[in-house]
């Protein structure tokens, strides 16, 4: 794990107006954008402490997706079609061209399928413990098998909902080092009402696991099928044990996309910014540096 891992989020505040909603964001460095995208239930705040490892390659910009972090909350499904429409409609809004992604968890799906959808606005991505293909419950671990399914049943709204048990127990249950107060606190900000949960609730009912729900199935099917054409580097840090993406996704990864560098990152379970950053930072800048 990284020794210097701040919890001080020493940006300032832009927001931007997509689809009459404000979206939160912030940036650092100059040239080509590099959009680093999160997933559930974080924000930008997720990589306060690897961007200034990353900003020497261009202008780092890591935004807050719609209903999560900053951003506005609007009275909408939360379904990751929603999410994809205003992630798109940001990229829009502040005319992002030749883009490098570094893409985590349902940030994988979002920056995935846009990069499908739009090959010659897209110069790199690197991904970590994304979403990445359908999933199998089979493959999972009993323990998470049990809960990926209660959240799915009539249980989940009141465990997510109702205790906040993303935010208190699956964030840090997911990271190796134990996060203190403060950074607990600015993770728990946004979902202080619990009528500000409901994006947290829908994320985990949209994982594509044994063909459900189909639509999302063959959105992730669809852009595994163009990107492993599609002439654009990637790169994929691996971590162990990994939540997402194990070894045996790793090697699919290997065989989909031709283009793909992979690099053993060492220890590391999901929220893997919050136990090496700098690691990820460097590791994602030398790797842009060398394409250059």
């Amino acid at each position: 794990m990284d020794e210097h891992i701040s919890a001080e989020f020493s940006f300032q505040s832009q927001f931007v107006k997509v689809r009459g909603s404000s979206m939160h964001f912030v940036e650092q460095g100059e040239g080509d954008p590099i959009l680093l995208v999160h997933g559930n239930p974080t924000s930008s705040y997720l990589w306060r402490n690897v961007i200034p490892h990353l900003s020497g390659q261009g202008r780092c910009i890591a935004l807050d997706l719609i209903g999560m972090g900053k951003s506005s909350k609007p009275d909408i499904a939360y379904r990751m079609f929603d999410h994809a429409a205003y992630f798109e409609g940001f990229i829009t809004a502040l005319g992002l061209t030749n883009l490098r992604l570094v893409l985590h968890d349902w940030g994988g799906f979002l920056g995935l399928h846009y990069a499908a959808r739009h090959q010659d606005n897209v110069r790199a991505i690197a991904m970590m413990e994304c979403v990445i293909k359908p999933m199998k419950f089979s493959d999972r671990s009993e323990q998470t098998q049990a809960i990926f399914k209660m959240f799915r049943s009539d249980a989940g709204w009141g465990k997510i909902v109702g205790e906040n048990f993303f935010v208190e127990k699956v964030l840090p249950g997911s990271i190796v080092r134990k996060l203190s107060e403060e950074e607990m606190n600015v993770y728990r900000e946004p979902f202080l009402e619990e009528s500000a949960r409901k994006p947290v609730y829908v994320f985990p009912n949209e994982i594509p696991f044994d063909g459900e729900p189909p639509d999302i199935v063959a959105a992730v099917k669809s852009y595994d099928e163009t990107l492993a054409t599609a002439d654009i580097p990637m790169l994929l840090l691996a971590f162990t044990p990994g939540a997402i993406i194990a070894p045996a996704d790793v090697a699919w990864c290997r065989e989909q996309f031709p283009s793909l560098t992979v690099k053993e990152m060492g220890q590391g379970i999901h929220f893997v910014q919050e136990d090496q950053p700098e690691a990820i930072g460097r590791t994602v800048a030398e790797w842009l540096g060398g394409l250059d």
